[in-house]
């Protein structure tokens, strides 16, 4: 299937919007720097008073694991939106370019971080010496982060070729793989957690990725009705997106932290502190989505919902820092 950009032209001829200048990039750096002192900052702050221990270089982990997390949703969600802008009736101008190879490459580098990470034994590194590069092969979580690298650099492939729509292939492979590393064969019922990841993570990535996408789409260029409806028509598939990531969240919650103990570990373990912050988050996104659909079925100008999606974007690359600091916190003891 080759992907071609759907002409946004509206059918009424109306002029494409100016395309951004430099100040959008500024405001995605400063976003993106800011999400990073997440994982960075909040393990001490998770930690404080818990009586819980971090491993050794927990910080940086959960960095590296929200990098490939934010990497993972730039592909998914952009194949998502050009799917959906294909049904629409004159739709934007011209899709902007894709991030994809940028995030494929970063996501590279991410796995391969982690990968070096699980090659000597889950500790970090002092030196190239310390690697054991050929020991991955012999540990299920080595295997699993070759798998990693090695999709990265085919959806990279895959997305500088003339059918980018193949970089689905890699990217569900780094889902797949997420969803095993999640859940060790020594857990209860691992199947079923990793059930539960998959379907939660890849929710999540085209939730994420396909708002930042549709934003992207309709600031490049876009008639005023078609671009509504390119909004709609991503509303509606992120209300299901979202009913999902709820529904997968609780299951593995429940799992995690038993129904009869999870008030107490929400705010005395490192874990459950990390997950009502997330929770809470998730639920300030649900609001706003809510107001943006408002705004975009009421509103005299539709569009005029793409204030509440931005700051949408914004709440969500903190939830997805959240979750890089999720995997790197000690799982909570099932009492």
């Amino acid at each position: 299937m080759t992907l071609t950009k759907p002409s946004l032209a509206g059918a009424d001829g109306s002029p494409s919007r100016p395309r951004p200048g430099v100040g959008p990039a500024v405001a995605l750096l400063v976003l993106v720097g800011l999400a990073a002192l997440v994982p960075l900052l909040g393990p001490s702050a998770a930690l404080r008073g818990t009586g819980e221990a971090a491993a050794p270089g927990t910080g940086g982990i959960a960095l590296l694991r929200s990098v490939l997390f934010a990497a993972l949703c730039v592909p998914l969600g952009e194949l998502l939106v050009r799917r959906l802008a294909r049904s629409v009736p004159g739709a934007p101008s011209a899709l902007p370019r894709s991030w994809a190879p940028h995030a494929a490459a970063v996501g590279f580098v991410a796995a391969l971080g982690l990968a070096s990470v699980v090659s000597t034994g889950n500790l970090v590194p002092d030196s190239p010496s310390d690697l054991d590069i050929g020991g991955l092969y012999a540990s299920r979580d080595g295997k699993l982060a070759l798998v990693e690298v090695n999709a990265f650099a085919a959806a990279w492939l895959c997305a500088r070729s003339r059918r980018p729509a193949a970089q689905v292939w890699p990217s569900a492979a780094i889902v797949v793989a997420e969803a095993l590393r999640a859940h060790p064969t020594t857990e209860y019922s691992p199947l079923l957690g990793s059930g539960l990841t998959l379907v939660h993570l890849t929710c999540a990535s085209l939730w994420v990725g396909g708002l930042l996408y549709t934003l992207r789409a309709l600031r490049a260029g876009a008639a005023r009705e078609a671009g509504a409806t390119l909004l709609g028509l991503y509303a509606r598939v992120a209300a299901v997106l979202l009913a999902a990531i709820t529904a997968t969240g609780v299951g593995s919650s429940l799992r995690r932290m038993p129904s009869d103990t999870i008030l107490a570990q929400l705010t005395e373990t490192a874990y459950g502190r990390a997950l009502l912050a997330k929770v809470i988050l998730v639920a300030a996104v649900a609001a706003l989505a809510l107001w943006a659909r408002i705004r975009l079925s009421r509103a005299a100008d539709p569009l005029t919902a793409c204030s509440p999606a931005r700051a949408e974007v914004a709440v969500l690359a903190v939830v997805v820092a959240l979750s890089g600091l999720l995997t790197a916190l000690p799982v909570p003891i099932r009492w």
